[in-house]
């Protein structure tokens, strides 16, 4: 017992730096940003708790080309600061057949903090809420994944593994790494 315990404090610890350690890996790109999106109802957002299994299963469900896993959480500055660069980019390259699953990562007591963080970026609808034991979800989505948020898993059609990284990226640095995975090297 001692031992889950520990296990589960050391990948909260190491969540929680590499929060604040990769806020300044990257910034922001603020070039051609478009207008905020509109908020969306907190009521419309719902969360589907689910564990690492259950990720993989929502990536094979979805039907697109590639898709991103990103790993969030409300309290995380650098997930918030990256997550306007994603619903743009999930926006301008779903016709190309990307999708996002978000997957928050926040604890029971702040899902009301997550869904009006959701709502605010115009996310409305359902999300996923990790649950269950920390190891087996980060090694089932990425075993070189040390847990640090945000992290981001890009996924075949067939839920196969293409990439992964964990920290704060810029518009420009998401859009890179998802093109050769859509097999696209223009804009959409």
């Amino acid at each position: 017992m001692k031992t889950t315990t520990l296990l589960a404090a050391v990948a909260l610890a190491a969540a929680l730096a590499g929060c604040r350690a990769e806020s300044s890996r990257e910034t922001h790109s603020t070039a051609e940003s478009p207008a905020a999106p509109a908020a969306v109802d907190t009521a419309s957002i719902s969360f589907t708790p689910v564990d690492g299994p259950g990720v993989l299963a929502a990536v094979k469900a979805g039907g697109a080309k590639v898709t991103l896993v990103n790993v969030w959480a409300s309290w995380c500055q650098p997930c918030r600061e990256e997550f306007p660069d994603l619903v743009r980019l999930a926006r301008e390259l779903e016709p190309q057949g990307f999708r996002i699953v978000f997957v928050s990562a926040d604890f029971p007591e702040d899902v009301p903090a997550a869904k009006s963080f959701l709502a605010e970026q115009g996310v409305g609808g359902p999300s996923l809420l990790k649950t269950g034991d920390d190891m087996q979800f980060i090694d089932t989505l990425d075993p070189a994944w040390s847990g640090a948020l945000p992290g981001s898993i890009l996924y075949d059609s067939g839920g196969r593994r293409i990439r992964s990284w964990e920290g704060k990226a810029s518009y420009d640095s998401l859009r890179a790494r998802i093109l050769p995975a859509l097999g696209s090297s223009s804009g959409a």
